[in-house]
Protein backbone atom coordinates (compact mmCIF):
# COMPACT_ATOMS: atom_id res chain seq x y z
CA UNK A 1 0.00 0.00 0.00
CA UNK A 2 1.11 3.46 -1.19
CA UNK A 3 -0.13 6.40 0.61
CA UNK A 4 0.26 10.03 0.41
CA UNK A 5 -0.61 12.44 2.70
CA UNK A 6 -1.94 16.19 1.76
CA UNK A 7 -1.62 18.56 4.11
CA UNK A 8 0.82 17.03 6.42
CA UNK A 9 0.10 19.35 9.17
CA UNK A 10 -0.39 18.77 12.57
CA UNK A 11 -2.78 15.77 12.14
CA UNK A 12 -1.49 14.41 8.55
CA UNK A 13 2.49 14.48 9.82
CA UNK A 14 1.02 12.21 12.85
CA UNK A 15 -0.81 10.12 10.75
CA UNK A 16 1.65 9.91 8.41
CA UNK A 17 3.81 9.09 11.22
CA UNK A 18 1.62 6.55 12.64
CA UNK A 19 1.41 4.62 8.99
CA UNK A 20 4.72 4.82 9.05
CA UNK A 21 5.48 2.74 12.27
CA UNK A 22 3.43 0.22 11.07
CA UNK A 23 4.87 -0.99 7.69
CA UNK A 24 3.14 1.40 5.14
CA UNK A 25 4.83 3.68 2.94
CA UNK A 26 3.67 6.58 3.43
CA UNK A 27 5.52 10.27 1.66
CA UNK A 28 4.35 13.40 3.04
CA UNK A 29 3.86 16.48 1.47
CA UNK A 30 4.29 19.77 3.29
CA UNK A 31 6.25 22.95 2.77
CA UNK A 32 8.61 25.48 4.09
CA UNK A 33 10.20 25.31 7.59
CA UNK A 34 8.02 22.58 8.83
CA UNK A 35 8.89 20.10 5.43
CA UNK A 36 12.55 21.05 5.84
CA UNK A 37 12.78 19.81 9.47
CA UNK A 38 10.89 16.48 8.30
CA UNK A 39 13.47 15.93 5.72
CA UNK A 40 16.38 16.10 8.23
CA UNK A 41 14.82 14.88 11.30
CA UNK A 42 11.83 13.02 10.07
CA UNK A 43 8.05 13.84 12.14
CA UNK A 44 9.15 13.70 15.89
CA UNK A 45 5.82 13.05 17.96
CA UNK A 46 5.10 13.75 21.46
CA UNK A 47 2.64 11.42 23.10
CA UNK A 48 1.07 10.48 26.34
CA UNK A 49 1.41 7.10 24.90
CA UNK A 50 4.92 7.10 24.05
CA UNK A 51 7.01 9.60 22.06
CA UNK A 52 8.27 8.02 18.82
CA UNK A 53 9.92 8.99 15.42
CA UNK A 54 9.77 8.96 11.58
CA UNK A 55 11.65 9.70 8.82
CA UNK A 56 8.86 9.57 5.59
CA UNK A 57 10.04 10.86 2.32
CA UNK A 58 8.77 14.40 2.22
CA UNK A 59 8.29 16.88 -0.58
CA UNK A 60 5.90 19.81 -1.84
CA UNK A 61 5.83 18.70 -5.08
CA UNK A 62 3.52 15.61 -5.14
CA UNK A 63 4.63 14.98 -8.99
CA UNK A 64 7.79 13.23 -7.14
CA UNK A 65 5.54 11.16 -5.52
CA UNK A 66 3.22 9.79 -8.14
CA UNK A 67 -0.07 7.61 -7.84
CA UNK A 68 -0.57 6.20 -4.59
CA UNK A 69 -3.76 3.97 -3.69
CA UNK A 70 -4.91 6.58 -0.78
CA UNK A 71 -4.20 10.04 0.28
CA UNK A 72 -5.21 11.23 3.26
CA UNK A 73 -6.41 14.74 2.68
CA UNK A 74 -5.23 16.53 5.58
CA UNK A 75 -5.97 20.26 4.21
CA UNK A 76 -8.62 22.41 5.62
CA UNK A 77 -11.66 21.85 3.69
CA UNK A 78 -12.02 25.27 2.41
CA UNK A 79 -9.18 24.70 0.42
CA UNK A 80 -10.51 21.43 -1.59
CA UNK A 81 -11.68 23.36 -4.63
CA UNK A 82 -8.45 24.64 -5.21
CA UNK A 83 -6.17 21.76 -4.15
CA UNK A 84 -6.94 20.07 -7.98
CA UNK A 85 -2.88 21.11 -9.02
CA UNK A 86 -1.89 18.97 -5.93
CA UNK A 87 -4.03 16.36 -5.54
CA UNK A 88 -3.67 15.38 -9.69
CA UNK A 89 -0.26 14.05 -9.73
CA UNK A 90 -1.27 11.76 -6.90
CA UNK A 91 -4.33 10.06 -8.18
CA UNK A 92 -4.28 6.45 -10.79
CA UNK A 93 -7.96 5.07 -11.73
CA UNK A 94 -8.74 3.54 -8.36
CA UNK A 95 -7.25 6.03 -5.68
CA UNK A 96 -9.31 6.63 -2.72
CA UNK A 97 -9.04 10.21 -1.16
CA UNK A 98 -9.35 9.84 2.44
CA UNK A 99 -11.52 13.16 3.58
CA UNK A 100 -10.18 14.45 6.76
CA UNK A 101 -12.91 16.84 7.01
CA UNK A 102 -15.04 18.82 9.96
CA UNK A 103 -18.12 19.25 9.00
CA UNK A 104 -20.61 18.50 6.47
CA UNK A 105 -18.62 17.32 3.30
CA UNK A 106 -19.32 17.86 -0.44
CA UNK A 107 -20.25 14.07 -0.62
CA UNK A 108 -22.58 14.35 2.08
CA UNK A 109 -25.85 13.33 -0.47
CA UNK A 110 -23.98 11.26 -2.45
CA UNK A 111 -25.27 7.58 -2.52
CA UNK A 112 -28.20 8.48 -0.27
CA UNK A 113 -31.02 7.33 -0.31
CA UNK A 114 -33.96 9.36 0.05
CA UNK A 115 -35.17 12.57 -1.27
CA UNK A 116 -31.77 14.37 -1.85
CA UNK A 117 -29.67 11.66 -2.79
CA UNK A 118 -27.27 13.35 -5.16
CA UNK A 119 -28.31 16.41 -4.25
CA UNK A 120 -25.10 18.82 -4.03
CA UNK A 121 -24.69 21.30 -1.38
CA UNK A 122 -23.77 24.42 -2.27
CA UNK A 123 -22.11 26.16 0.85
CA UNK A 124 -19.65 23.28 0.61
CA UNK A 125 -19.65 22.63 -3.51
CA UNK A 126 -20.08 25.76 -4.78
CA UNK A 127 -21.17 25.43 -8.56
CA UNK A 128 -19.57 21.62 -7.98
CA UNK A 129 -16.10 23.10 -7.54
CA UNK A 130 -14.85 20.34 -5.28
CA UNK A 131 -16.62 17.34 -7.02
CA UNK A 132 -14.94 18.74 -9.76
CA UNK A 133 -11.49 18.30 -7.97
CA UNK A 134 -12.54 15.06 -6.04
CA UNK A 135 -14.53 12.61 -7.88
CA UNK A 136 -17.57 11.93 -5.86
CA UNK A 137 -16.52 7.43 -6.18
CA UNK A 138 -13.11 8.31 -5.00
CA UNK A 139 -14.29 9.70 -1.37
CA UNK A 140 -14.43 7.84 1.83
CA UNK A 141 -15.56 9.70 4.75
CA UNK A 142 -13.36 10.32 8.01
CA UNK A 143 -14.31 11.79 11.01
CA UNK A 144 -11.54 12.83 13.15
CA UNK A 145 -11.76 12.07 16.93
CA UNK A 146 -7.99 13.22 17.49
CA UNK A 147 -6.24 16.51 18.74
CA UNK A 148 -2.82 17.54 17.72
CA UNK A 149 -0.47 20.51 17.60
CA UNK A 150 2.82 21.51 15.73
CA UNK A 151 5.08 22.34 18.77
CA UNK A 152 7.68 23.50 16.39
CA UNK A 153 9.01 22.71 12.29
CA UNK A 154 8.61 18.53 12.35
CA UNK A 155 7.50 17.81 15.50
CA UNK A 156 3.86 17.49 16.93
CA UNK A 157 2.42 17.28 20.34
CA UNK A 158 -0.19 14.81 20.49
CA UNK A 159 -2.79 15.79 23.22
CA UNK A 160 -5.69 13.56 23.18
CA UNK A 161 -7.56 10.40 21.09
CA UNK A 162 -6.50 8.04 18.46
CA UNK A 163 -9.62 7.48 16.51
CA UNK A 164 -10.22 8.06 13.06
CA UNK A 165 -13.54 6.51 12.09
CA UNK A 166 -13.95 6.50 8.37
CA UNK A 167 -16.75 5.34 6.18
CA UNK A 168 -18.21 4.73 2.92
CA UNK A 169 -20.70 7.56 1.14
CA UNK A 170 -22.81 4.45 0.36
CA UNK A 171 -22.41 2.42 3.49
CA UNK A 172 -21.37 -0.60 4.15
CA UNK A 173 -17.71 -1.81 5.01
CA UNK A 174 -16.00 -2.27 1.97
CA UNK A 175 -12.42 -3.90 1.07
CA UNK A 176 -11.01 -0.46 0.35
CA UNK A 177 -11.74 0.77 3.67
CA UNK A 178 -11.02 -2.33 5.49
CA UNK A 179 -7.17 -2.15 3.98
CA UNK A 180 -6.91 1.04 5.16
CA UNK A 181 -8.25 0.84 8.34
CA UNK A 182 -5.84 -2.47 9.01
CA UNK A 183 -3.09 0.15 8.08
CA UNK A 184 -3.96 2.68 10.62
CA UNK A 185 -4.30 -0.16 13.58
CA UNK A 186 -1.10 -1.37 12.58
CA UNK A 187 0.19 1.85 12.99
CA UNK A 188 -1.00 2.27 16.64
CA UNK A 189 -4.54 4.43 16.00
CA UNK A 190 -8.04 3.02 16.15
CA UNK A 191 -9.99 3.46 13.10
CA UNK A 192 -13.11 1.77 13.03
CA UNK A 193 -14.74 1.23 9.78
CA UNK A 194 -18.52 2.75 10.36
CA UNK A 195 -21.85 1.49 8.35
CA UNK A 196 -22.94 4.78 8.87
CA UNK A 197 -20.27 7.55 9.20
CA UNK A 198 -22.97 10.27 8.79
CA UNK A 199 -23.67 9.60 12.27
CA UNK A 200 -20.04 10.27 13.29
CA UNK A 201 -19.91 13.52 11.17
CA UNK A 202 -23.27 14.67 12.91
CA UNK A 203 -21.97 13.84 16.32
CA UNK A 204 -18.67 16.18 16.19
CA UNK A 205 -20.65 18.37 13.77
CA UNK A 206 -22.66 18.96 17.08
CA UNK A 207 -20.29 20.10 18.56
CA UNK A 208 -17.75 22.23 15.99
CA UNK A 209 -21.40 24.19 14.52
CA UNK A 210 -22.42 25.81 18.05
CA UNK A 211 -18.56 25.73 20.08
CA UNK A 212 -16.03 27.11 16.86
CA UNK A 213 -18.47 30.06 16.07
CA UNK A 214 -19.02 31.31 19.79
CA UNK A 215 -15.35 30.73 20.80
CA UNK A 216 -14.53 33.06 17.57
CA UNK A 217 -16.83 35.79 17.63
CA UNK A 218 -16.80 35.68 22.07
CA UNK A 219 -12.64 35.10 22.06
CA UNK A 220 -13.99 31.99 24.42
CA UNK A 221 -12.70 28.86 25.44
CA UNK A 222 -14.34 25.55 26.05
CA UNK A 223 -14.51 25.89 29.53
CA UNK A 224 -15.56 29.38 29.62
CA UNK A 225 -18.35 28.95 26.69
CA UNK A 226 -19.92 26.24 28.48
CA UNK A 227 -19.70 27.82 31.94
CA UNK A 228 -21.21 30.90 31.33
CA UNK A 229 -24.99 31.03 31.81
CA UNK A 230 -25.42 32.94 28.39
CA UNK A 231 -23.65 30.85 26.51
CA UNK A 232 -24.32 27.86 27.70
CA UNK A 233 -28.09 28.19 26.73
CA UNK A 234 -27.21 29.30 23.47
CA UNK A 235 -24.90 26.24 22.57
CA UNK A 236 -27.77 24.09 24.21
CA UNK A 237 -30.21 25.58 21.60
CA UNK A 238 -27.58 25.04 18.45
CA UNK A 239 -27.29 21.40 19.12
CA UNK A 240 -30.67 20.68 19.67
CA UNK A 241 -31.78 22.78 16.26
CA UNK A 242 -28.13 20.79 14.68
CA UNK A 243 -30.29 17.71 15.67
CA UNK A 244 -33.31 18.63 14.29
CA UNK A 245 -31.89 19.53 10.69
CA UNK A 246 -29.90 15.90 11.23
CA UNK A 247 -33.14 13.79 11.24
CA UNK A 248 -34.78 15.83 8.93
CA UNK A 249 -32.03 14.72 6.17
CA UNK A 250 -32.30 11.33 7.45
CA UNK A 251 -29.71 10.71 10.74
CA UNK A 252 -30.49 10.38 14.20
CA UNK A 253 -27.28 9.70 15.98
CA UNK A 254 -27.79 8.50 19.68
CA UNK A 255 -26.14 11.38 21.82
CA UNK A 256 -27.14 13.70 24.20
CA UNK A 257 -26.99 17.69 24.36
CA UNK A 258 -26.61 17.71 28.02
CA UNK A 259 -23.40 15.36 27.79
CA UNK A 260 -22.16 17.13 24.95
CA UNK A 261 -21.67 19.98 26.48
CA UNK A 262 -20.30 18.38 29.23
CA UNK A 263 -17.46 16.86 27.50
CA UNK A 264 -16.76 20.41 26.10
CA UNK A 265 -16.33 21.83 29.53
CA UNK A 266 -13.93 18.70 30.82
CA UNK A 267 -11.43 19.83 27.74
CA UNK A 268 -10.68 22.88 30.02
CA UNK A 269 -9.43 25.78 28.43
CA UNK A 270 -9.01 24.56 24.89
CA UNK A 271 -9.24 27.16 22.00
CA UNK A 272 -11.44 25.88 19.10
CA UNK A 273 -9.73 25.69 15.56
CA UNK A 274 -11.92 28.43 14.70
CA UNK A 275 -10.58 30.74 17.46
CA UNK A 276 -6.85 29.77 16.28
CA UNK A 277 -7.53 30.35 12.91
CA UNK A 278 -9.10 33.74 13.87
CA UNK A 279 -6.02 34.69 15.80
CA UNK A 280 -4.03 34.09 12.83
CA UNK A 281 -5.75 36.10 10.50
CA UNK A 282 -6.48 32.54 8.69
CA UNK A 283 -9.62 32.38 6.66
CA UNK A 284 -12.57 30.22 9.26
CA UNK A 285 -14.01 27.16 7.96
CA UNK A 286 -17.65 28.48 8.28
CA UNK A 287 -19.29 27.32 5.37
CA UNK A 288 -18.56 23.24 6.50
CA UNK A 289 -19.46 23.72 9.85
CA UNK A 290 -22.24 26.20 10.11
CA UNK A 291 -23.51 27.73 6.62
CA UNK A 292 -23.93 24.37 5.47
CA UNK A 293 -26.05 23.15 8.52
CA UNK A 294 -28.01 26.50 7.93
CA UNK A 295 -28.54 25.43 4.12
CA UNK A 296 -29.84 21.99 5.41
CA UNK A 297 -32.50 23.89 7.62
CA UNK A 298 -33.32 25.62 4.52
CA UNK A 299 -33.52 22.75 2.12
CA UNK A 300 -35.98 20.72 4.55
CA UNK A 301 -37.70 24.06 6.23
CA UNK A 302 -36.55 22.92 9.78
CA UNK A 303 -36.72 26.21 12.09
CA UNK A 304 -33.13 27.29 13.51
CA UNK A 305 -33.34 30.77 14.41
CA UNK A 306 -30.04 30.23 16.68
CA UNK A 307 -28.14 28.92 14.13
CA UNK A 308 -29.15 31.34 11.57
CA UNK A 309 -28.39 34.32 14.05
CA UNK A 310 -24.85 33.33 14.62
CA UNK A 311 -23.75 32.15 11.36
CA UNK A 312 -24.96 35.77 10.45
CA UNK A 313 -22.63 37.26 12.97
CA UNK A 314 -19.54 34.40 12.66
CA UNK A 315 -20.49 35.63 8.44
CA UNK A 316 -19.52 39.11 9.37
CA UNK A 317 -16.59 38.40 11.00
CA UNK A 318 -14.85 35.90 8.17
CA UNK A 319 -15.26 38.52 5.90
CA UNK A 320 -13.10 40.66 7.45
CA UNK A 321 -10.25 38.27 8.26
CA UNK A 322 -6.88 39.41 6.41
CA UNK A 323 -8.40 42.96 5.74
CA UNK A 324 -6.80 45.71 7.42
CA UNK A 325 -8.41 47.16 10.36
Amino acid sequence: MKVAVLGAGAIGAYVGAALHRGGTEVHLIARGAHLEAIRRDGVRVLSPRGDFAARTPATDDPAEVGPVDYVFLGLKANSYASSGPLLAPLLHDKTVVIAAQNGIPWWYFHKLAGPYEGRRIESVDPDGSVTRVIDLDRAVGCVVYCSTELEGPGLVRHLEGTRFSIGEPGGGVSERCTAFSDAMIAGGLKCPVEDDVRKDIWIKLLGNAAFNPISALARATMVEIATHQGTRAMIRLMMEESLAIAAAVGCRPDISVDKRIDGAERVGEHKTSMLQDLEKDKPLELDVILAAVVELAELTGTPAPTLRAVHAVADLLASKIGTPA
